[in-house]
């Protein structure tokens, strides 16, 4: 199986990573023969997941239904915020010092810029 990326910051995501996927397909209804769009797979990864559910709803009908079950999925369990987390302090001694001082380390600034 060939590795998926982010879909919003262009992660890599290896098999059997902690992400969200979401599935796209085309259905015709009401038209015989019913035709079927082959099904697109979209991936996030845990921390673009809890940051797009706890964001402003995008513009768009179709990016709010995929916005709304984000919100769903990263609402109903504490695994998928876990995940992010921990990807998080795993990166976290890998970045750089933020202000103007040259002193201050991520950590002491108590936010991150990404």
């Amino acid at each position: 199986m060939e590795n998926m990326y982010c879909l919003r910051c262009n992660r890599e995501l290896g098999t059997g990573q902690k992400s969200v996927a979401i599935y796209l397909f085309a259905q015709t209804v009401g038209i015989k023969p019913r035709q079927k769009s082959a099904a697109q797979r979209m991936c996030f990864c845990p921390q673009c997941s809890v940051s797009l559910a706890m964001g402003p709803p995008p513009e768009g009908a179709l990016n709010l239904a995929a916005w709304e079950m984000i919100r769903d999925l990263v609402g109903s369990d504490p695994a998928l915020n876990q995940a992010a987390w921990e990807n998080l302090s795993s990166v976290l001694g890998t970045l750089a010092a933020t202000g103007t001082d040259g002193g201050r380390s991520a950590q002491a600034a108590g936010y991150f810029e990404f």
